[in-house]
C-alpha cells in the first residue's frame, strides 16, 4: 500500500486505530465484572498513565518498522482475541499487547528490525518482560503469523472507510420527533462497528466476525 508511506496518511491511521482499540478497552473494562477473564501476563497491577493513542504514536515514531506492520499488529490483535476469548483486550494488557503485536508484526514483515531489548525500552518494561510477552503472544495466536494480500487488504480498507466516517463533519440534529429513534440507530451503528470485521483467509464462511472480542 503505497499510500502508507505518506507520513500524514499514517498519523491518522495511527490516532485513528489507538481511538478504536481504546474504545474495545473501555468497554470490556465494562465488562470485566460480568463475563469471565483470566490473568495473563499481559496484565499490569495498575492501568498505565500513558494513553493509548500517546503510546502507539511513541512505538510509530521510535520502532522504525514498516508502516504496513501497524496494519499487520491489528490482524494480530484481532486473531489473538478470537483465539482468547477469556483475555479480551483491557485497560491493564492494551499496552503490553500493542507492543509485542507491533513488535512480531516487524520481525515477520521487515528484513531488518530491531531486536527484543530495543522494543522493550520503546514500550517502557524490561528485556525479560518482553521476552516473555512475545512467547506468549506467539502460543496465543497459534503461532498463525501469514497475513495474505486479500486479509491484509480487508483489514485496510476497514480502517479507512471508518477513518473517513470519523472524519466527516457531524449531520445537523433531528428534529425532536426523529432524535430518540436517530440516536439510538447511531449508537447500533458505531456498536456494529466496533463489533464487526472481515474473516480471515482461513475461514470457511463470508460471515463477518467479531473484531477484537468487545
Amino acid at each position: 500500500m503505497a499510500e502508507l508511506e505518506d507520513p500524514n496518511v499514517m498519523q491518522n491511521l495511527i490516532t485513528f486505530l489507538s481511538c478504536l482499540i481504546q474504545k474495545v478497552a473501555e468497554s470490556n473494562d465494562v465488562n470485566a465484572g460480568v463475563e469471565p477473564q483470566k490473568i495473563s501476563v499481559f496484565h499490569g497491577l495498575t492501568r498505565p498513565t500513558i494513553s493509548i493513542q500517546t503510546y502507539l504514536h511513541r512505538i510509530y515514531k521510535y520502532a522504525n518498522c514498516s508502516p504496513s506492520c501497524f496494519v499487520v499488529a491489528y490482524v494480530y490483535l484481532d486473531r489473538f482475541a478470537q483465539r482468547q476469548p477469556s483475555l479480551p483486550l483491557d485497560s491493564f494488557n492494551v499496552h503490553r499487547l500493542l507492543i509485542t503485536s507491533v513488535m512480531v508484526a516487524a520481525k515477520f514483515m521487515d528484513d531488518m528490525y530491531y531486536n527484543n531489548a530495543y522494543y522493550a525500552k520503546v514500550g517502557g518494561i524490561s528485556t525479560a518482560e518482553m521476552n516473555f510477552l512475545e512467547m506468549d503472544f506467539l502460543f496465543g495466536l497459534g503461532f498463525h503469523l501469514n497475513v495474505n494480500p486479500k486479509t491484509f487488504h480487508n483489514y485496510y480498507s476497514y480502517l479507512q472507510r471508518e477513518m473517513m466516517v470519523a472524519l466527516q463533519p457531524p449531520p445537523p440534529p433531528p428534529t425532536a420527533p426523529e432524535s430518540s429513534m436517530s440516536g439510538g440507530l447511531a449508537r447500533s451503528a458505531a456498536t456494529l462497528r466496533l463489533h464487526l470485521c472481515f474473516n480471515d483467509e482461513e475461514s470457511a464462511t463470508s460471515h463477518p466476525k467479531e473484531q477484537l472480542a468487545v
